[in-house]
């Protein structure tokens, strides 16, 4: 049989049956191999658990848990196996070891009662799916390589002859290296798939890949995951993403008029817009201005905070004339606060699509990605906003993100660095010494498919909000913080080097010095 002509099963495991496209090869055996933590018994259950959902009973055999903890640890999930053992849809094979069994290290082992139970339990609810956890338990009798893959053979023999879609789970040793402890069982099996629960930078990350299809296609390459109360396994695959969002030409206000002109007559309508600057350079100010001009539109917005509470966000818009308390009783706005540290980015990612997704907003900002940028490693960091601003963009939504340059004065924040290709509008604030006092400035950075200014304008921030006034002209360095001042006849003596011919005046800008 060809590679396009093997039929697949779906795991039900979201995200999975992307990266594998479409599910596990029907008939076959697939052995999941993973560390301590990697969520091995979780897929096993959850494969299973997806099948009785379509109508596939399934028998579960188990070596290291007793079937009462599993019956307890899934619950969790909201599997209820005890009700599906009830109703003839689950079948549990028991060999996990008792309290008074002595383990005994065997130079042969005979699986045949063991297949005849396995083989009795798929024939008495009629089992279409089967799941074995795991495979090293029942092999630390055996010392002898030679008689764990012949008796892995025969074990896959068996579930081949049965006719029923089996994932075997194994142990690994470490992260990368032999994919299961015997370094037997990936030649054996059909299909092998690889979890990972990586420790970089003393952050975990989840990571799963399919190493190999037999005769069939899949999804190259390592895939964050996460593991959800409620739900179970939740693949995030970027390959799923699609440059396929429609552009609109539309404009929406950010809220500040002068602003609006700078970029052009207002940001796009489906377009994601970075505010980078120092702390206190007005990036809070910005978002909760972009929040309330879109409730005074009668556009619903979201705004997550991940650096101040509610209290502290509430008190501050109040400040600048905008309640956003009357906002959220208007339904119009709706403010989430959390701190990053509470949970994993992966997690982080799903419950901000679950709230848009619940919300269905106009606006989303996020204030700010910085703070987020810390619990998570670089490419971490890069994928999580990666499916954030795809899944945005696709909704036709505007989003603004806020993020902290390291310095006061110039720079580029990690952030900006790291996402500033994705994004369609920078704005950067900064800081500007200027003859022993302390201004702010402002610059549209980039802006796709658009004119914009390329001032930099000074601006202040008073209880009204943000004023943004004339430009810098005498001093350059700005963005980089390395000032430079420019004395009145040099910038003459510049300007004059580039008249035409014809002696016209340079087009530069009269407005009095700052």
């Amino acid at each position: 049989m060809c590679a396009d002509q093997i039929e697949r099963l779906p795991t039900g495991i979201t995200g999975f049956d992307h990266i594998a496209n479409g599910g596990l090869p029907k008939g076959r055996t697939t052995l999941v191999s993973g560390t301590a933590g990697s969520a091995k018994t979780v897929f096993a259950a959850q494969f299973l658990a997806a099948g009785i959902k379509r109508g596939e009973p399934g028998v579960f055999v188990t070596f290291e848990e007793t079937p009462e903890a599993l019956r307890r640890n899934m619950l969790g999930f909201g599997w209820d196996i005890a009700r599906w053992e009830a109703e003839g849809k689950w079948a549990f094979v028991d060999v996990s070891p008792q309290p008074e069994e002595e383990l005994v290290e065997l130079g042969s082992y005979d699986l045949g009662a063991l297949l005849a139970r396995i083989e009795h339990a798929v024939r008495s609810i009629g089992a279409i799916r089967l799941s074995m956890d795991s495979l090293g338990a029942i092999f630390t009798r055996l010392n002898d390589s030679r008689v764990v893959r012949n008796e892995l053979l025969r074990i896959v023999s068996t579930l081949r002859r049965l006719g029923v879609t089996a994932v075997l789970t194994a142990e690994r040793t470490q992260e990368y290296g032999e994919i299961a402890r015997y370094g037997v069982e990936e030649f054996v099996s059909d299909d092998v798939v690889i979890l990972r629960n990586l420790l970089e930078d003393e952050k975990r990350r989840r990571t799963v890949e399919i190493l190999k299809f037999r005769g069939t296609s899949h999804q190259k390459g390592s895939f964050p995951f996460t593991v959800i109360p409620g739900e179970g396994i939740h693949v995030i695959p970027l390959s799923a993403i699609e440059l396929k969002q429609r552009s609109s030409s539309v404009r929406t206000t950010s809220g500040n008029a002068e602003l609006d002109r700078m970029c052009g007559g207002g940001f796009f309508r489906d377009s994601i817009v970075l505010v980078s600057g120092a702390t206190g350079t007005g990036k809070t100010l910005m978002a909760t201005t972009f929040m309330a001009a879109g409730v005074r539109q009668n556009e619903r917005s979201l705004l997550f905070a991940f650096e101040e509470s509610r209290d502290q966000l509430f008190r501050n818009a109040i400040g600048w004339g905008i309640d956003f308390e009357q906002m959220e009783r208007d339904g119009l706005l709706r403010v989430i606060c959390n701190y990053p540290e509470v949970t994993s980015l992966e997690d982080q990612l799903i419950f901000m699509k679950a709230e848009i997704d619940r919300f269905r907003p106009q606006r989303v900002a996020v204030d700010s990605l910085s703070a987020l940028e810390r619990v998570a490693t670089i490419k971490g960091f890069r994928e999580f906003v990666i499916g954030l601003t795809s899944f945005i963009k696709h909704q036709e939504m505007a989003g603004l993100y806020t993020a902290t340059t390291p310095t006061l004065l110039g720079g580029s924040s990690i952030t900006e660095a790291h996402i500033s290709t994705i994004t369609d509008s920078i704005i950067l604030l900064r800081y500007v010494e200027l003859f022993g006092e302390m201004r702010r400035g402002l610059t549209v950075l980039k802006m796709r498919g658009s004119s914009h200014d390329k001032d930099i304008r000074e601006f202040t921030i008073d209880s009204r909000g943000m004023h943004i006034g004339r430009p810098f002209r005498n001093i350059s360095g700005i963005l980089s913080g390395q000032f430079t001042h420019i004395a009145p006849s040099e910038i003459d003596r510049l300007s004059a080097m580039f008249r035409d011919d014809e002696g016209d005046e340079p087009a530069r800008d009269t407005a009095p010095t700052n």
